[in-house]
């Protein structure tokens, strides 16, 4: 009895992360499992945390332990991965980080952006990162923090729902409204604070109310203690490829006074970062 108790949660942990992948690709012939599953091992460390043991890892990425254990050998042969005699578990290495790195050099959006954004890093004295959305969350690219005493690490790479942040709601603010809600019926609602607002017509409403202002906001949804306001980023076409906000504590800020003071130029930083992109983006 005791082993299929502790091993029922186990075969829900593994349904879980299975219910995650992409859809079987049965009628692709070009499709590659094993590519699947090890980007699918780099995606646990980023949910599950720095350090995994094997069977971490298997449950996360419903694999067998047999399988991971050949996926996490490879990836520590070439540098991906390396074992922490401490810990004694696995951890990412520096050359993981190639990957991102990859991604952002010459990005024509983070050309285009980062002085506006650096300058309104200046003028607001608050944290400031910029963001794209990846199905239903948004993807941080980059940040610039406030040289004010600041408790959230925001690292590049992190990614938050849309549906509870300024900067995704703003995102979706700017989306046809049949294209928001369809994302927003994918989402997987959730509290992360007391204030995470999960109800889809309460969503819907802010959504509708950061359309009528041109921005959105949060209060303290993602993280307590931290007030948000977003702004999408539009291509020439009109459509949003990305999002900027501005954080700013409880402890120096209400709400209010946070849109009173900083919605405008926050609007005037998405406007100039709008400005001209899709140009750059042909370009890549």
């Amino acid at each position: 009895m005791a082993t299929k108790k502790s091993s029922t949660p186990k075969r829900i942990e593994r349904k879980r992360a299975a219910a995650k992948k992409p859809a079987a690709r049965k009628n692709d012939p070009l499709y590659n499992q094993s590519v699947e599953k090890a980007l699918a091992i780099f995606e646990a460390f980023g949910e599950q945390g720095r350090a995994l043991n094997l069977g971490e890892i298997a449950l996360a990425t419903a694999m067998t332990k047999s399988s991971a254990q050949r996926c996490t050998h490879t990836l520590e042969k070439l540098g991906y991965l390396h074992r922490d005699a401490q810990l004694k578990r696995w951890v990412l290495s520096p050359r993981s980080l190639g990957l991102a790195n990859a991604y952002l050099t010459g990005h024509p959006l983070l050309e285009q952006a980062t002085t506006h954004l650096v300058d309104l890093n200046q003028v607001s004295g608050e944290s400031v990162s910029l963001s794209e959305p990846d199905d239903t969350d948004m993807v941080y690219i980059a940040r610039f923090p406030s040289r004010k005493r600041f408790f959230i690490h925001m690292p590049v790479g992190h990614r938050l729902p849309m549906y509870c942040t300024a900067a995704g709601r703003a995102y979706l603010s700017a989306l046809p409204e049949a294209e928001a809600h369809l994302i927003l019926r994918r989402s997987i609602m959730r509290k992360f604070t007391p204030n995470t607002t999960v109800d889809p017509e309460r969503v819907l409403a802010l959504i509708q109310a950061a359309r009528k202002a041109g921005y959105a906001w949060a209060d303290q949804e993602s993280y307590r203690g931290d007030l948000t306001l977003g702004a999408a980023i539009l291509g020439d076409d009109g459509r949003p490829i990305a999002a900027v906000n501005i954080s700013g504590p409880t402890s120096r800020w209400t709400m209010d006074e946070l849109r009173d003071k900083l919605s405008s130029v926050l609007l005037e930083t998405a406007r100039a970062a709008s400005s001209g992109i899709a140009a750059r983006l042909n370009e890549r």
